[in-house]
């Protein structure tokens, strides 16, 4: 292979502090999207659930955690597993466990071993011993090899493998659980790491296995991992020394992918190099901490917003269900302009990316209080908003105010075009026609329903873990074309827990300086077959152990209209009837749609009416979309 280079302080009940409001309240607004949004995420998340292992309603002969790309057997047969859409769609499924869905433990068990024992399969690309077998796309759903001809390696897999048991991995370490993360998920995740560090600058192919040669996604998922991987490995008791010595080279080299105007997908190809790839890549480095950064393309930053604007402007004069729409209107989008396959067609999940960066970057600029248009991201900007200028805008003014509402309803735009070429069912294939909408290719593709419930959250403003890109993000002076020899082995342990019990945090202060600490249990459940009913609604009941006083009050605000749309005067007021001089408990059980991910947060009404926030950051959570729950309680301490 032909290397790649050529060229608040916290908020205590009983004080008087500083109001603290939710990070993120975009002015609400009642659309179709969201009633459809609603219903649409339960049934993304049972078509993921479907493809997945031998208790998936479309996967029987998969094996457990093995995840299929789609049901679909022929025109075209994607019955196979691909590291690449595991991967992403498990990354998926980690958040939204760690927001409260722990229904999806046991799956997320399985998929771990399933990945511990196909690193070991011998394939056309290699084997463990040397790393190269790592880099091998897809395998048999009975996690055997595939030896048919394909477009191999693909170096992204790895990777993303790593970014998403990490993921678990971190989530273990803060329960209590680290004997768990060190000795199952960090021997998977070294290896993965291992092929990061040694191959990151040799040639494959891309994410849409056609291009062979260097691709802005795998660069950039390949920066991630290394970052995060480092820090996970010193959080287990071990180093990663590989990880250290490469990652500022793959930060280097992913500069090079800048044209000046927008972002290159791949360094080969013959093409333009507007693509979807890119938009994908900055949706999946987005870090929540890190602003608006330039130099690991942030959803946010000048660079990723004009190559949003490049990339949708490309699909908006060659599909026949685009025709009409100006810019700054919401469009169709495909993979790139010179697609062929299937005569090149709009993707359900490429849709979602669009609108996905820009709720990431709604996100960011209200969490940091302003937002800044440059000479680089101007044009997109006036598309949207005519009279938009280069400077800074502060949260608190006019202008502020008008982009990111006109942001929102561009945003909104993209998830609306998925919702008229969705099936009547809510059911997603992998592209709809250029020329009509209808489905095409393969059916119930579980990446876009992953797609889907992603732009979803991040709609509602629930953010991913930071992975540490505010301490990774200074490009080197000079790039070098390095590589380093990390470890392969085997991961043999695959001894999970049938419990486990996490501690919600350190405890919290209250006002008369005792500590409580919240504990919940989350126990796994055994899938099957049986055929029921997924219900539409949860009873979902919220306590709260909030210390008050005599005329004080307690309400729940959250990002969807069942709990207010943010608004303190909508907020739902919690019950004091179970309220103790030992048990300072308030409570109140609301109706929602189940399969919906939201963020709340509790908020303390005065005797005089005023309100006092809880302290950042926002709460979330999803609502269980599982055969025979109709209700939940949320335990929690105020912050």
């Amino acid at each position: 292979m032909a290397p790649f280079w050529t060229a608040l302080w916290a908020l205590t009940l009983g004080h008087a502090v500083i109001a603290a409001p939710p990070q993120v309240a975009l002015a609400p607004r009642a659309t179709n999207v969201d009633s459809w949004l609603a219903s649409e995420t339960a049934v993304a998340r049972q078509g993921i659930l479907n493809n997945i292992g031998s208790a998936g309603a479309y996967s029987a002969s998969a094996k457990p955690g093995v995840v299929i790309a789609s049901p679909s057997t022929s025109d075209p047969n994607y019955y196979y597993t691909w590291t690449r859409d595991s991967a992403l769609v498990f990354k998926t499924l980690i958040d939204m466990f760690k927001n409260g869905d722990t229904a999806l433990l046991e799956v997320i068990e399985e998929y771990i071993s399933a990945q511990a024992y196909i690193q070991t399969v011998s394939n056309p690309s290699g084997g463990l011993s040397g790393g190269g077998g790592l880099g091998e796309p897809k395998f048999n759903v009975d996690e055997t090899a595939f030896t048919g001809s394909w477009g191999r390696p693909q170096r992204d897999g790895p990777a993303l493998r790593a970014t998403a048991l990490i993921s678990f991995g971190e989530w273990l370490i803060d329960n209590g659980y680290t004997t768990y993360a060190t000795n199952i998920v960090w021997p998977i995740v070294r290896n993965d790491l291992s092929y990061v560090a040694q191959y990151w600058n040799q040639t494959g192919y891309d994410l849409w296995e056609e291009v062979s040669g260097s691709s802005f996604f795998t660069i950039a998922a390949q920066h991630r991992a290394l970052v995060e991987g480092s820090s996970f490995a010193s959080k287990v008791g071990s180093s990663c020394s590989y990880c250290d010595s490469q990652a500022p080279q793959v930060l280097c080299f992913l500069q090079s992918f800048w044209t000046g105007s927008y972002t290159l997908a791949n360094f080969g190809g013959g093409r333009t190099g507007k693509d979807a790839n890119t938009i994908l890549g900055s949706i999946h480095t987005f870090d929540p901490e890190a602003g608006c950064d330039d130099t690991t393309f942030q959803p946010c930053s000048a660079r990723a917003l004009a190559n949003h604007k490049a990339v949708t402007d490309s699909f908006r004069s060659i599909y026949t269900v685009n025709s009409g729409k100006a810019a700054g209107v919401a469009v169709s989008v495909g993979r790139y302009a010179e697609d062929s396959y299937y005569n090149g067609n709009p993707w359900y999940l490429c849709t979602l990316a669009a609108a996905e960066q820009l709720y990431d970057a709604l996100y960011t600029w209200n969490k940091i209080g302003s937002l800044t248009i440059t000479s680089v991201s101007l044009s997109f900007f006036q598309d949207i908003y005519s009279s938009a200028a280069t400077g800074t805008y502060a949260s608190s003014s006019s202008t502020y105010a008008s982009i990111v509402s006109a942001v929102k309803t561009y945003a909104d735009g993209y998830v609306s075009i998925v919702e008229t070429y969705a099936m009547s069912n809510g059911s997603l294939a992998e592209q709809f026609s250029r020329s009509d909408g209808s489905p095409l290719s393969a059916r119930d593709l579980t990446w876009s329903y992953a797609a889907l419930l992603t732009a979803n959250e991040r709609r509602n403003a629930v953010v991913p873990a930071p992975w540490g890109e505010t301490s990774a993000s200074s490009v080197p002076s000079q790039c070098s074309s390095t590589s380093a020899i990390g470890t392969f082995s085997t991961a043999t342990n695959t001894a999970w827990p049938t419990t486990l019990t996490s501690g919600s945090g350190s405890g919290t202060t209250t006002a008369t300086g005792t500590t409580t600490t919240a504990t919940t249990t989350t126990t796994k459940t055994t899938s099957t077959t049986t055929a029921c009913t997924v219900p539409t609604a949860v009873a979902v009941t919220f306590d709260v152990i909030a210390t008050t006083v005599y005329g004080e009050n307690v309400k729940l605000a959250g990002s969807i209209s069942q709990l207010g749309s943010w608004s303190t005067s909508s907020a739902i007021a919690l019950s004091a009837s179970s309220y103790t001089s030992s048990n300072h408990l308030w409570f109140v059980t609301a109706t929602l749609p189940a399969g919906t991910t939201f963020s709340y947060k509790y908020i303390r009404v005065e005797s005089d009416g005023s309100i006092q926030w809880e302290s950042d950051p926002n709460r979330s959570y999803t609502v269980p979309a599982v055969c025979g729950t109709t209700s939940v309680t949320i335990s929690d301490t105020w912050r």
